[in-house]
């Protein structure tokens, strides 16, 4: 298993068969068969399509749960369970494992994660880290509003699908000594 781990970060609310969940599915295939690991929250919508496109693929899988959320357990496509307390724990615990972080469409937990990474990337405290990669237009107004109030601020890169952002991380990662 190769030690980069791709954090994907998602919402928990598409259901099989939609479109946002398919999406999500392909991602995960590709990370998992461009030979990364993925990452993820470990229960159901997108965070379940990624594991499991990864698992089909034969890739390894990581899912940060939290005991908080009163959730019976993770999904059944994930290989490994880190289990965490609290919300802050399975935030920087879901930052510190990712070399690189991909964020699909979601509601304000999706924005929290995004935003995290994002403003830890800007201040300097994610050495050998990133990309930051935004799946989809759904985060554009957001970009363009943090934008206008810090014009020198790391942008996000934007994908317009999985194949995308398999070939931004294989961009970033060729460069690395690692």
């Amino acid at each position: 298993m190769d030690a980069t781990v791709i954090t994907i970060f998602g919402s928990s609310q598409p259901a099989d068969g939609s479109a946002a969940y398919a999406t999500a599915l392909e991602l995960g295939k590709a990370v998992a068969d461009a030979g990364w690991t993925v990452c993820n929250g470990g229960y159901g919508g997108t965070m379940e399509a990624a594991t499991r496109g990864a698992a089909d693929a034969g890739g390894h899988t990581i899912g940060v749960t939290c005991s908080a959320f009163r959730r019976s357990k993770p999904n059944a496509y994930i290989r490994q369970e880190v289990p965490t307390f609290d919300l802050l724990q399975r935030l920087n615990t879901l930052v510190r494992m990712g070399r690189a972080y991909v964020v699909l469409p979601g509601g304000t937990g999706t924005g929290l994660e995004l935003m995290l990474v994002w403003e830890l990337l800007n201040k300097g405290l994610l050495k050998r880290r990133g990309p930051l990669i935004l799946l989809g237009q759904h985060w554009s107004a957001l970009v363009e509003c943090v934008q206008r109030e810090q014009p020198d601020c790391r942008v996000p890169e934007i994908a317009g699908d999985p194949e995308d952002v398999v070939r931004i991380l294989r961009a970033h990662f060729s460069g690395d000594a690692d």
